[in-house]
């Protein structure tokens, strides 16, 4: 079976729109965010109460935005596409509020839906990291900052990956505590947990099926501008 032409250009813009998706029915399911997004989700709920306009989209590319320079900072060098990857996270964070809007509207007053948006949302999730996996475009800092430290400390990626995920997890609940009192947990709960575990599994099994149907091919010449 021939495979049918996918650019990867495509593949950036659809990640980014699912993606925004994705965490909006996660935070409407309210079972825990994801481990990466749960310390900028905790930050958006702190800083709301004094600041209105600072949504979970502002939240989001803020919290990218010191992660970048954390980046920097540790890499002494800046790389034009690390500014690639703030506008990443500018253009998601800005869906994000889209998607959320649109999202709240949708019910959920019983617990079979909440179930319903949270796996929504964890397989959205999944399915967006996929395609962001077949695209040369700066993905945002939550994947950068991982790929960066791999190749300038020579660590294994994949356990390196682990390890932020872990991190993410252990900065969410102490800033839920630090903002909310002890033993409070704010963004983080037993979802966050049950998306650890399920999230590389269905990643690899939304990419296989992905490169099994179509062939990923740049539609325009810039990957030089992202590396």
């Amino acid at each position: 079976m021939k495979k049918k032409t996918f650019y990867t250009e495509l593949s950036y813009a659809l990640g980014l729109i699912i993606m925004a998706f994705a965490a909006s029915f996660t935070e409407k399911a309210d079972f825990g965010m994801s481990m990466v997004v749960a310390p900028a989700y905790i930050l958006h709920l702190k800083v709301s109460q004094y600041l209105p306009w600072f949504t979970f989209g502002v939240a989001e590319y803020a919290f990218q935005g010191v992660l970048i320079l954390l980046i920097v900072i540790i890499m002494r060098k800046f790389k034009l596409s690390y500014l690639f990857s703030f506008v990443t996270a500018v253009l998601y964070g800005t869906l994000l509020d889209c998607a959320m809007k649109i999202v709240s509207f949708l019910p959920e007053d019983t617990v079979v839906l909440r179930i319903v948006w949270y796996l929504l949302g964890t397989v959205l999730c999944s399915f967006a990291v996929s395609l962001f996996f077949h695209t040369y475009i700066a993905p945002e800092a939550y994947e950068l900052i991982v790929k960066e430290f791999s190749q300038k400390f020579n660590c294994n990626i994949n356990k390196l990956k682990t390890a932020y995920d872990c991190a993410s997890v252990a900065l969410g609940i102490i800033m839920s505590f630090c903002f909310f009192g002890f033993g409070v947990f704010k963004g983080v709960g037993i979802g966050t947990v049950l998306c650890a575990a399920c999230n590389g599994f269905l990643i690899g099994r939304f990419s296989k099926l992905l490169e099994k149907h179509f062939e990923f091919k740049n539609r325009f010449n810039l990957e030089k501008y992202f590396n």
